[in-house]
């Protein structure tokens, strides 16, 4: 036998070389069921971290990328407003409180619309401005907001719906909530 103080670099190369090509495939021959299986399990969770880590960067950069086109559409329909090319629906300024009617010279008008979706006779009220799921309504044009109704909800769509109704009843957003509704 030799000492530590007495082992080469050979010594060390033909130790590596034993373990490498000896030991370590009668090891994995006893151990290898169990060692595969661990290492299958192993891989099964990282590649599903993975998938749910691209799924969720992918959802992130979706909504980012709406958001900057929606950004961008709102600076091209600007120039094109500037430009005189833009028809008056879609780039019309936000209004501000509806025109009163004028009063009847029978007195005032106390008919009442009947909405079958309310069901008692009456209208419901339009809701606030700021009750509505997208950020400054008011302000944005009909295909900006056309762009940025595919993630709300069904109770979201639906006060766009009557928010739009009840002031400026631009066809092209009440049009796409009644697709994205059906």
């Amino acid at each position: 036998m030799t000492r530590d103080d007495d082992r080469t670099p050979l010594d060390d190369l033909v130790e590596a070389a034993a373990d490498l090509f000896v030991y370590a495939p009668i090891g994995l021959f006893f151990e290898g069921p169990s060692v595969v299986t661990k290492l299958a399990e192993q891989g099964r969770v990282h590649a599903r971290n993975a998938r749910l880590f691209g799924e969720f960067a992918v959802r992130q950069g979706e909504g980012e990328l709406r958001r900057r086109l929606g950004d961008l559409e709102g600076h091209a329909a600007g120039w094109l407003r500037l430009l005189g090319l833009t028809p008056d629906d879609e780039a019309s300024p936000a209004p501000g409180p509806a025109p009163a009617s004028p009063p009847s010279p029978d007195g005032p008008d106390v008919s009442i619309a009947f909405d079958p979706a309310a069901g008692n006779g009456h209208t419901p009220p339009a809701p606030d401005v700021a009750d509505l799921a997208i950020p400054d309504y008011d302000s944005l044009s009909a295909s900006q907001v056309v762009t940025r109704l595919e993630g709300l909800s069904p109770e979201e769509l639906e006060a766009v719906r009557a928010y739009e109704s009840a002031h400026r009843g631009r066809k092209t957003i009440l049009n796409k909530v009644a697709q994205l509704q059906a």
